[in-house]
């Protein structure tokens, strides 16, 4: 046999034993399967995770994440059980001799715990933010058409219906709207009440036939009462112009339980059928990022809600270093979401420029390398597409680049299309938008030059759209 740089082999997926954490211990299978048992024992704050891990974690470890919580989160702490159990999944927090040292650092290199449960000493110390972090990085807000509503895309729009999750990502894109305040970050709330901006939302759609495609997120629709959640989605499909809905949950992995309760598949069973009636695709997108949060009450959770009739459910996962940031680990997981539960790998992002996030962060240049490494393993339809989500331009794939100067790290982007925010700009399809490599990746003079603007300018860096 020819020896391939990556070896295919199929993986049976497993489900990691929760009794091994003392917490948990006494936890029988049927409560383990209980979506409210998973949501009451979610994991909030250190002293919670002290008690569920019966002080497997050395006092220095829950002192790193405490400073993190103080000093760095963009998120706070909230694990689901399910979730929490896929960290380290193969040692055990059993009390012995040197123990304590081994559980402790198979956390520390743990690819789940590195982006639920940052410490501070993950963070990039000289440059923990871009000096061009934002805390809407995509500047969503700004292309709200009604409130919650993004309109960026000529035919296709993000209804956030809810600031709330089942867990909280330290990534999170919409770090500014999403979860609870952190000693470091209030957060942005919604001014009108939920059903209000529901209904407004459902208004512009009505009006609007240019709209075709509705991504249903937050938040993460889990959170959102299933009644509330079908009746909008029923009232979505009930408008012509609609040919596609996608319904956008990491708790699909974070919280399958939740997707498997009776009466969420019965619902999702009357939408999808109702879909299919009416020539609509009904999918469900999920965010998983490590081929262990693959497991197999994961698999169930998919393939039921394939059997109850929606078109597709896929993976959208984020490129994150020390996570997925190797041809292995990304293919790993792409067999695994595929083989093991019926999921299709669809994208790839680079970790978005918020706050405290260059330690995750890739170069346009690493992502490029990573979407020719994996081509040629994986089925076409199943080889998902490297993006970069480009401020003020959407996503694009990381060889659409316009042109790239790898020494600065700034990277250049066109488009085909107006946002309402340049409805009226003559040369916004002929101008270059531009994006940021991590600076402590660059080569030593790209990072004197950047060194070099923060002095000359205090801070006050290069305006969006000038060229150096």
């Amino acid at each position: 046999m020819v020896e391939q740089p990556y070896q295919y082999r199929q993986r049976e997926l497993a489900e990691p034993d929760w009794r091994r954490l003392p917490g948990w211990a006494g936890v029988t299978r049927e409560e383990w399967e209980s979506a409210q048992w998973q949501r009451a024992h979610s994991v909030k704050n250190l002293r919670q995770l002290r008690d569920v891990t019966g002080g497997g974690l050395s006092e220095a470890f829950l002192a790193d994440l405490e400073r993190d919580q103080r000093e760095r989160a963009t998120m706070s702490m909230l694990l689901p059980p399910q979730m929490l159990n896929t960290i380290a999944p193969g040692v055990p927090a059993a009390p012995g001799a040197g123990s304590a040292d081994r559980f402790t650092d198979a956390w520390y290199a743990d690819p789940v715990r590195r982006y639920m449960l940052p410490v501070f000493s993950d963070r990039q110390p000289d440059w923990p933010s871009h000096p061009y972090a934002a805390r809407d990085s995509l500047h969503e807000a700004e292309m709200w058409a009604v409130e919650g509503l993004t309109h960026r895309y000529p035919t296709k729009v993000l209804a956030e219906l809810l600031p709330t999750c089942p867990q909280y990502c330290g990534h999170c894109t919409r770090m500014d709207l999403v979860g609870n305040p952190t000693p470091s970050f209030e957060k942005l709330r919604f001014a009108t009440a939920r059903d209000d901006r529901l209904e407004a939302m459902l208004d512009y759609l009505r009006r609007t036939p240019t709209v075709r495609d509705v991504v249903v997120s937050g938040g993460d629709v889990a959170n959102l009462p299933w009644p509330r959640l079908e009746a909008f989605v029923s009232a979505l499909l009930e408008i012509d112009s609609v040919r596609d809905i996608r319904l956008a949950s990491k708790a699909l992995m974070g919280l399958p339980q939740h997707w498997l309760s009776p009466a969420v598949l019965e619902g999702m069973t009357r939408l999808a059928s109702t879909a299919r009636a009416r020539g609509v695709s009904l999918a469900v997108h999920t965010h998983v990022n490590a081929a262990q949060s693959v497991t197999p009450l994961v698999a169930r959770a998919a393939r039921a809600l394939l059997e109850a009739g929606v078109r597709d459910v896929r993976n959208q996962g984020v490129l994150l270093r020390g996570v997925n940031d190797s041809a292995g680990a990304l293919l790993d997981l792409c067999f695994g979401l595929l083989d093991g539960a019926g999921i299709t790998p669809y994208y790839f992002y680079l970790c978005d420029m918020i706050p405290g996030a260059e330690h995750w962060r890739l170069t346009v240049r690493e992502a490029q390398g990573l979407q020719s490494a994996i081509m040629g393993y994986l089925p076409g339809f199943a080889t998902p597409r490297m993006v970069c989500d480009v401020p003020y331009v959407g996503k694009r794939w990381v060889h659409q680049v316009s042109r790239y100067d790898a020494e600065l790290g700034i990277s250049y982007w066109t488009k085909g299309y107006r946002t309402a925010l340049e409805a009226d700009d003559p040369v916004a399809l002929e101008r270059e938008y531009p994006y940021y490599d991590p600076i402590h990746l660059l080569p030593e003079a790209g990072q004197d030059w950047w060194r070099a603007q923060a002095l000359r300018s205090g801070q006050r860096l290069l305006t969006a759209t000038t060229t150096p």
